[in-house]
């Protein structure tokens, strides 16, 4: 099983090559390039701030580089008085981009684990999803990541992770098709081992698969 919640100064070992970051002047250069590239003229009065508020967009679309998961679920709670039932945050609203046309991936996440001696609190568990949100993604690497992440750290009976996103790679360009959502999903321990905790997990977020 692997891991990758390097934060920026632990480069990702997935990455192929580790290469310093530019200048914030280098970005706003760039961006002028693909406005010239688009066919206008950066320099004109509606541009002219343009690279500026890219940059300062992309710093908050891709945070998500800066921020370990491991420190987010690392401080947990042993007072459960033997819980060991299902934990499920559902519907957790995210935006991501497509690493393949840098697009919005637009959906939520249902995330459910069992307990195993500990727990963290739920407002952890919509922080992980936003830490690998906020990075260039295909959904379901994305959907792995976070189930790994939480398995990894809390140690649980099982982990259960479901996306659902519309991907606007898809909906604005290329096929151009509104309306399809993409359903990805990964399950470890109990939820893949036991069909009755599978099935309990997917009728309380609503079963995705059986939709339409």
């Amino acid at each position: 099983m692997t891991y990758s919640g390097k934060s920026r100064a632990e480069p990702d070992p997935s990455n192929a090559v580790a290469v310093p970051a530019p200048t914030r002047a280098e970005a706003e250069a760039a961006v002028r390039t693909l406005i010239r590239w688009a066919g206008d003229d950066p320099s004109r009065e509606g541009l002219v701030d343009t690279p500026n508020r890219v940059v300062r967009a992309y710093r908050e679309f891709f945070a998500g580089y800066a921020q370990d998961p491991v420190e987010i679920l690392e401080r947990t709670f042993e007072e459960t008085d033997g819980y060991d039932e299902m934990v499920l945050l559902r519907d957790i609203r995210f935006e991501s981009h497509c690493e393949h046309h840098m697009v919005p991936i637009i959906g939520k996440v249902h995330v459910a684990y069992m307990p195993h001696h500990r727990v963290v609190g739920i407002s952890k568990l919509a922080r992980v999803v936003e830490v690998y949100a906020k990075r260039l993604q295909i959904q379901e690497k994305m959907t792995t990541q976070i189930a790994n992440a939480i398995n990894d750290v809390l140690q649980p009976h099982g982990v259960a992770v479901v996306i659902e996103a519309a991907h606007q790679c898809m909906t604005t360009r290329g096929v151009h098709k509104p309306g399809v959502v993409m359903v990805t999903s990964h399950m470890l321990g109990g939820f893949r081992d036991d069909p009755t905790t599978r099935r309990e997990y997917l009728a309380m977020i609503g079963n995705p698969s059986s939709r339409g």
